[in-house]
């Protein structure tokens, strides 16, 4: 084995497979002493996700040298989904080019599947400056979301010095939530200057409902018409960046 991964549970791949396969039907993960990482946008453009998952964060981890693997995500899926809860999962990467998954808990499966060619272009990240932060408990997101979809097919964010307020409208009409600090689900409002912008309702539901309940709480940064940089802070993964660009008009 050149490189091997191991987790008590299957909880965070399924969460990190889940994620990926909203934007990509290809991942290619990459290995490394200190962890695993992948990037990948979607064929539009419109979406970027970055993981970092550090090899503290495994219930054991070797890796000597840096090591691609390239997996179709919903095979790769198929598989990691095999696994009960408490499974331990072991991932390693063998000297003939397969992904081997390991999973058990008394009761021992072992699949191998055939690596796909990794690709060799890595994507930048965009550099950006933010404006306004918002943290939100992942139930409160996940229930705003929900309201504006109600009624539109996108999210309009606009924060000033303690408030924000998430709206939408469409046909059928328009939706407004409004939280101030210390509304609940409100963790944490940082405005450094007052900011609006429009994003789709779409990709931010499918990435949001994608890493569920193993992400406790979710940052939101933005600036006017400029791209909207959420960070998953989920146990026992590190961390999951999602870029989004803004909808060119409002």
């Amino acid at each position: 084995m050149v490189f091997i991964a191991r987790t008590k549970s299957p909880e965070e791949w399924k969460a990190v497979t889940s994620a990926i396969s909203t934007l990509v039907d290809e991942a290619t993960f990459e290995a490394t002493v200190e962890g695993i990482s992948f990037r990948g946008m979607d064929p539009s453009h419109v979406a970027l996700i970055d993981i970092q998952w550090p090899n503290s964060t495994f219930a054991s981890y070797e890796c000597d040298s840096s090591v691609k693997f390239g997996v179709r995500v919903d095979e790769f899926s198929k598989l990691i989904k095999r696994g009960d809860k408490k499974d331990g999962v072991e991932i390693g990467v063998t000297d003939d080019s397969k992904l081997t998954i390991k999973l058990s808990n008394g009761y021992k499966r072992e699949y191998k599947m055939r690596l796909i060619e990794s690709s060799s272009s890595s994507t930048p990240l965009p550099k950006l400056s933010f404006n306004s932060k918002i943290v939100l408990t992942g139930g409160a997101f996940d229930k705003i979301l929900s309201d504006i979809q109600v009624v539109s097919e996108y999210i309009s964010l606009h924060t000033d010095s303690n408030r924000v307020e998430f709206s939408g409208k469409g046909d059928s009409g328009e939706a407004e939530i409004v939280l101030e600090s210390g509304s609940e689900g409100l963790e944490d409002l940082n405005v450094k200057e007052v900011s609006t912008a429009t994003y789709s309702l779409d990709y931010l539901s499918k990435i949001t409902k994608a890493i569920g309940a193993v992400g406790s709480s979710i940052a939101a940064e933005y600036s006017s018409k400029m791209p909207l940089r959420l960070e998953f802070r989920v146990a026992n993964i590190g961390r999951i960046h999602f870029y989004l660009a803004p909808r060119v008009q409002d």
